[in-house]
């Protein structure tokens, strides 16, 4: 005969089982995230970097068109900016989330910083879209437009929770903050993840960056995020002890940090590397 299961410890192990599994889903992912904003990061700060401590400004060009223009000190200088405080937010962001209850003066601190920059960069980044050029059609323009009220919004919004000590409110919305600030990031490991399964551009002219599949990329990356979607799953999934519902969502988070890992793999190797000296 089978032993038999004391119904309440059986009801019990469900239930720390499945917020267990889906936080190891949430803990895969960010590593994977982790690494691949730090590469980014430390991609930003050395090409840049180094091309503007040689003197060697045009070079900007090769990753933004229209970043370097003669003459133009002021739209340069703009771009300087977004650039700089872009390589602070991809590299801070992880380390505002990992040291939230180690570490809670340096968060607190970052957290200031990293919400200013976030403001500033997506307000360049409005300025060099619609003044300066830039690559992709009029879609992809409005929808980095888009996720700029985003960042502005739920930047607004966090430092509110956190000064009215609303701090379950306050961690969500440094969570959405943190999904939509990092729009570009997302495009580009999106972009590397497909054409490393297509083994080539698929969906797109890469000499215009137009085509079906940019168009479908940027409006799931900037104007209605599928990662803030996620994120919204993740938090419902977390408040809920609906197991089906948690299932699905781990599974989910499982399959997207697959598809970040093999993206991140796909921009070191194809877009990164290759820039650095």
């Amino acid at each position: 005969m089978m032993p038999k299961t004391h119904p309440s410890l059986s009801n019990k192990q469900e239930i720390v089982f499945f917020p267990k599994m889906l936080n190891v889903a949430a803990a895969a992912w960010l590593t994977v995230a982790f690494l691949g904003q730090l590469l980014f990061g430390v991609y930003i700060v050395i090409f840049y970097g180094g091309s503007t401590l040689a003197g060697e400004f045009d070079r900007w060009n090769e990753v933004l068109p229209h970043g370097y223009n003669e003459g133009d000190w002021k739209g340069n200088l703009v771009v300087g900016i977004h650039v700089l405080l872009a390589s602070v937010i991809v590299m801070g962001g992880p380390l505002q989330l990992i040291s939230r209850y180690r570490y809670p003066r340096f968060h607190r601190w970052l957290g200031r910083v990293y919400v200013l920059m976030a403001i500033l960069v997506s307000m360049a980044g409005l300025t060099m879209v619609w003044t300066r050029g830039a690559v992709g059609d009029t879609t992809q323009h409005i929808g980095i437009s888009i996720q700029a009220g985003y960042i502005i919004g739920f930047a607004l919004l966090t430092i509110h929770y956190a000064r009215t000590r609303q701090f379950g409110k306050h961690r969500n919305w440094a969570l959405r903050l943190y999904m939509v600030v990092n729009g570009v990031w997302f495009f580009r490991v999106g972009l590397m993840f497909w054409l490393l399964i297509n083994r080539g551009p698929a969906g797109f002219d890469p000499k215009t960056f137009t085509g079906p599949f940019l168009t479908a990329l940027s409006i799931l990356t900037y104007a209605i995020p599928i990662q803030l979607i996620v994120l919204e799953m993740y938090i419902y999934a977390g408040k809920h002890q609906g197991k089906v519902f948690q299932i699905i969502t781990s599974i989910i988070i499982f399959i997207s940090t697959i598809i970040t890992g093999i993206g991140v793999f796909g921009a070191t190797i194809g877009m990164w590397l290759p820039r650095l000296p």
